[in-house]
């Protein structure tokens, strides 16, 4: 995983759980918010790109804490469509 500032790389599964473990026990933990600006929708593969802009807000005060824009690559499987991949900046 990396961080959307590329401050951080916590590499592994029990790094990765142990950081999100972290985060949400936080008292003041920060909320994030995705929100899709376009879906493009391939008509040769089960595959579709998502792209937009993304907040993070204090759960206590509600403050904006960080925002900046993502994509995403979604892969259709027999039963439903799946995140396969996704990228993430911090802008603000």
């Amino acid at each position: 995983m990396v961080t959307g500032t590329d401050s951080g790389v916590i590499a592994g599964r029990k790094a990765q759980l142990l950081a999100w473990k972290r985060e949400f026990a936080a008292q003041d933990r920060c909320i994030y918010t995705r929100t899709p600006d376009h879906v493009l929708v391939s008509g040769v593969e089960p595959l579709a790109m998502e792209d937009g802009h993304w907040t993070g807000v204090s759960a206590l005060s509600g403050a904006t804490l960080a925002s900046g824009r993502y994509s995403a690559k979604w892969r259709e499987t027999a039963a439903e469509w799946v995140i396969e991949a996704e990228i993430y900046i911090t802008l603000g």
